[in-house]
């Protein structure tokens, strides 16, 4: 199968079914196995996702009738001829011809004729479209009207710069163990291979790759002195302040980056326990100890359930990384702003509330909980927890001496944009004795 046959399948699972791009790129990249035509895929499916509302908004303008939603999969070769004229250095007539003949191969000929006039029209009426794009804040921003409204209200200086950094290229970030390699050396390592790349600013442990690389081509990953894992992720483990005697809790836990980086810098802790509710996802973060030579005690389980897991021993210090939104992490997610509703925010903050109360029970006097969510929204960050305190008189809020991110009532935020990381929220939760 062609990469512009495959593309189009991803994105016709994503537009009728709303599965996740990482998912739907697993399902069909088993079709084609040659590595320079799966770049092509991820550069077409990403792009289109990273830019849907914009080139939806084209395609709404340039079609007379509406498209059968069974036929979802020219919906996305419409958007993937429009991503190539549009974002790409293909061509025009070469990016018109294969998107067109792509009909054939999804066995819709009828679509070709259709397909070639939407995008030729493009052509011709780009000036045009460009204009209405500029007035239209959904299309000009490529975001859903309900996300920039949000940001507008809560991030009122940040909301431009934020979904500007959505539509970005995500940057590689390194975390290096620094328990076995200095990061001197490291990087000197880097420039002696001649691979461009720089500092973070913002965690010990990080490194930027300029041009991203493929796992197997960073050296160090497959020996264990590297993972990859964004700066803000990287800024959990040093949080938990912990010390040789501690037991700890990583509260949905897969697929381990945070647990990994937890043991690597602890290596003397008495015992880590990883909890996930996902056997796929606990199968990544086992892959990963392997690899890093770390141990962990995993439990498949629904963390909210502790009677059905937990052996009645309390922690000195519990991480939860709850589920949320992810509005933080929209450039390494692009689907995301598809696929996420805002009706689900209510859910996903009575979700988070549960796990709160629930994991706070399994607490020493004493101790210290993280709490921690890739979501920029105020009702998973600092509502959240204000709520939190107010019905639990033992949690005590704790300030986070740094510098780092934007400071919030109950914790700090970096900001997509406006730090070197994705969005994350950070609060620090101390148990009265």
């Amino acid at each position: 199968m062609t990469a512009r046959e495959i593309s189009a399948l991803v994105l016709s699972d994503i537009l009728r079914h709303r599965t996740q791009l990482d998912k739907a790129l697993v399902t069909h990249l088993k079709h084609n196995t040659d590595k320079r035509e799966q770049r092509l895929i991820h550069e077409l499916c990403y792009g289109v996702l990273r830019w849907y509302h914009q080139l939806i908004f084209i395609s709404n303008l340039l079609l007379n009738k509406k498209i059968r939603e069974k036929d979802s999969d020219i919906i996305g070769l419409i958007l993937l001829g429009l991503y190539q004229l549009k974002f790409m250095r293909i061509p025009d007539h070469a990016a018109i011809s294969a998107t067109v003949e792509t009909a054939n191969l999804l066995g819709k000929p009828w679509a070709k004729v259709l397909i070639n006039a939407i995008l030729r029209k493009f052509q011709r009426d780009q000036e045009e479209i460009e204009k209405q794009i500029h007035d239209t804040p959904s299309a000009r921003y490529s975001h859903p009207a309900w996300i920039i409204n949000k940001m507008q209200d809560q991030w009122s200086e940040f909301w431009p710069s934020i979904l500007s950094a959505n539509n970005t290229y995500p940057p590689q970030h390194l975390r290096l163990n620094i328990q076995r390699h200095s990061r001197n050396d490291y990087m000197k390592k880097l420039r002696i291979m001649g691979i461009d790349h720089c500092a973070s600013n913002l965690v010990d442990s990080g490194i930027i790759i300029t041009k991203p690389l493929a796992v197997e081509d960073i050296p160090g990953f497959l020996d264990g002195y590297i993972s990859i894992q964004d700066f803000g992720a990287q800024l959990a483990a040093p949080l938990l302040d912990c010390d040789t005697e501690h037991r700890i809790l990583d509260v949905c836990a897969a697929p381990g980056g945070k647990s990994t980086h937890i043991l690597e810098l602890y290596p003397n802790i008495q015992e880590l326990v990883s909890v996930d509710i996902s056997a796929d996802r606990l199968l990544l973060l086992q892959n990963s100890l392997d690899r890093l030579n770390l141990n962990s005690v995993i439990i498949q389980a629904d963390v909210s359930k502790t009677i059905d897991w937990w052996d009645g021993n309390h922690f000195d210090r519990i991480l939860l990384d709850a589920p949320c939104s992810a509005t933080g992490v929209i450039r390494r997610h692009p689907d995301i702003k598809y696929s996420r509703t805002m009706d689900q925010i209510s859910e996903l903050t009575k979700l988070q509330q549960a796990l709160l109360v629930n994991i706070w029970t399994l607490l020493k006097p004493g101790g210290l909980l993280v709490y921690c969510v890739c979501s920029l929204f105020k009702e998973e960050s600092d509502e959240q927890i204000a709520n939190f305190l107010s019905q639990n008189l033992n949690a005590m809020s704790l300030p986070i001496e740094t510098n780092w991110g934007v400071l919030s009532q109950f914790g700090r935020h970096t900001i997509p944009g406006h730090d070197e990381s994705d969005g994350f929220y950070y609060s620090l939760i101390s148990k009265k004795t």
